[in-house]
């Protein structure tokens, strides 16, 4: 199999099935992130579809009813898979589809794929448990499960105008904890059902949260509101910080991500606007707001007015 980068049409059938096999899992698995690459030319699609398939099936053993021994074995099996990738002993007419995808993107593109094994990483301190007392501890599975897969889509991505790549890597990862915060805290009711509890423990103590979420309303004498509005101010300083990644793409790839991290900012300012709203159940954004946000990504709005915005300052910590 031969192909450019531009997807010129020498590729195998085998490669193309596996690719469609990624966007159909990426279309009915993950309706914000394939609104998104859409923008992206054939080739840049189709790889991004294999990273999303890829890490789909880490995140549904992670999330799956197998016992934690299973879910951990099943972990190292996927990070076998990527040493394979990387080692170039994926072939075309293997039974994988998702092996396949991701090996063919992976010779058309320098994704780094120790990103996804930080995925893996990531998935694996769900499966054991794990727990987080302050924001420096949450920032490292974030980085794992999120920040990661920024640096990674960087690869498929890559910069232009001889814009330096290690600092676009720190914006994508940094825009990629905006995003892990902001599902954190669509999610708080879900996760608590599943035993789980993302945010901060120092924070819920904080506002008065540390029983947890178990229903529509908050902790009996909590401040919800100030816990959301901390966390809300925390993750716009990280998009504000992360958006200075979108002048160093092209037009196409800034489009792609000024899209996907437009839907979860508006997000963002929904929970702002009604805290206890995360309560009640899953928020989303209309098709037609999405489609507005598309838009202003393929327009380059977000993308000019970051180049002219001064460097934001760090995010508020802990203490602030």
């Amino acid at each position: 199999m031969t192909r450019t980068v531009n997807g010129s049409a020498h590729t195998s059938g085998q490669v193309l099935a596996a690719y469609k096999y990624c966007e159909t899992v990426t279309g009915h698995e993950a309706r914000n992130f394939a609104y998104g690459i859409r923008l992206l030319p054939m080739a840049k699609r189709q790889a991004m579809s294999a990273v999303y398939a890829f890490s789909r099936r880490v995140d549904d053993i992670g999330d799956g009813e197998l016992p934690p021994d299973e879910k951990l074995r099943r972990l190292e099996d996927a990070r076998t898979l990527l040493h394979r990738v990387e080692a170039h002993e994926v072939e075309e007419d293997d039974t994988d589809p998702v092996a396949v995808a991701l090996a063919d993107a992976a010779a058309l593109f320098p994704i780094p794929m120790g990103g996804l094994g930080e995925l893996i990483d990531g998935v694996q301190m769900d499966v054991r448990g794990e727990s987080y007392e302050t924001w420096d501890d949450l920032a490292v599975y974030c980085r794992c499960v999120a920040g990661a897969i920024g640096r990674v889509s960087l690869g498929v991505f890559g910069t232009v105008n001889g814009h330096d790549h290690a600092r676009a890597a720190e914006y994508a990862d940094t825009l990629g904890l905006a995003l892990q915060l902001t599902n954190i805290l669509r999610d708080v009711r879900e996760d608590a059902g599943n035993g789980r509890t993302y945010l901060p423990a120092q924070d819920l103590a904080k506002f008065g949260c540390a029983e947890g979420f178990h229903g529509d309303t908050p902790p009996a004498g909590s401040d919800f509101a100030g816990l959301v509005e901390f966390e809300v101010r925390r993750a716009r300083a990280l998009f504000a910080t992360g958006y200075r990644l979108l002048p160093m793409l092209d037009r196409r790839s800034g489009a792609c991500v000024a899209a996907m991290a437009g839907i979860y900012r508006r997000l963002l300012e929904r929970f702002a606007a009604d805290p206890e709203a995360v309560l009640r159940g899953r928020v989303s954004l209309p098709g037609r707001e999405k489609a507005y946000v598309a838009v202003r990504g393929l327009a380059g709005l977000d993308a000019r007015r970051t180049a002219r915005t001064p460097a934001p300052v760090a995010a508020p910590r802990r203490d602030a």
